[in-house]
């Protein structure tokens, strides 16, 4: 049997939310964190860390197509086990400019907590390949439930490569 994706196990893990909207990002950030909180995946105050990375270096977590990929440092206190989770927020959530003066939003929260290197690696792999299409990114962005993730999945599956 092949190898879950990320976002199977994101479904699979429950660790995956939605919400219609957030007052901060610093909310959105504890908001996301929930489910990763609730199956044990990390501290309660882990997302604390997140939050305190922003306000250190800036919005370098927030990419382009309104996605954010929360996480804090290497070894970070609070991180039991490797994962990624998955937010849905339907408004806007405005972090900002960056350095450079560019808007910051996002739409769609990953929250990464790793404490296996491996592990951790392969999912920012994968979650590189979701970054870059773009069609299933705006079909998350419409998820409202587990299911509308791994359909978006399956109606717009990652380009194999070609070994």
């Amino acid at each position: 049997m092949a190898e879950k994706t990320v976002l199977q196990r994101i479904v699979e893990r429950r660790h995956v939310k939605f919400v219609d909207s957030v007052d901060s990002w610093e909310e959105a950030i504890k908001l996301c964190c929930e489910p990763l909180v609730e199956t044990g995946f990390t501290a309660p105050d882990y997302y604390k860390q997140i939050v305190d990375c922003v306000k250190k270096y800036g919005p370098y977590m927030v990419f382009d197509h309104y996605v954010a990929m929360p996480h804090s440092q290497e070894n970070a206190e609070g991180a039991y086990k490797t994962a990624v989770g998955l937010m849905v927020v339907k408004n806007i959530v405005d972090f900002g400019t960056d350095e450079d003066g560019e808007k910051k939003e996002a739409k769609l929260f990953f929250p990464l907590v790793a404490v296996n290197p491996e592990e951790h690696l392969e999912n920012m792999q994968q979650l590189m390949e979701i970054f870059m299409n773009e069609p299933l990114l705006d079909a998350l962005m419409e998820a409202e439930t587990p299911e509308d993730i791994l359909k978006a999945e399956a109606d717009f599956p990652m380009e194999e490569d070609d070994f």
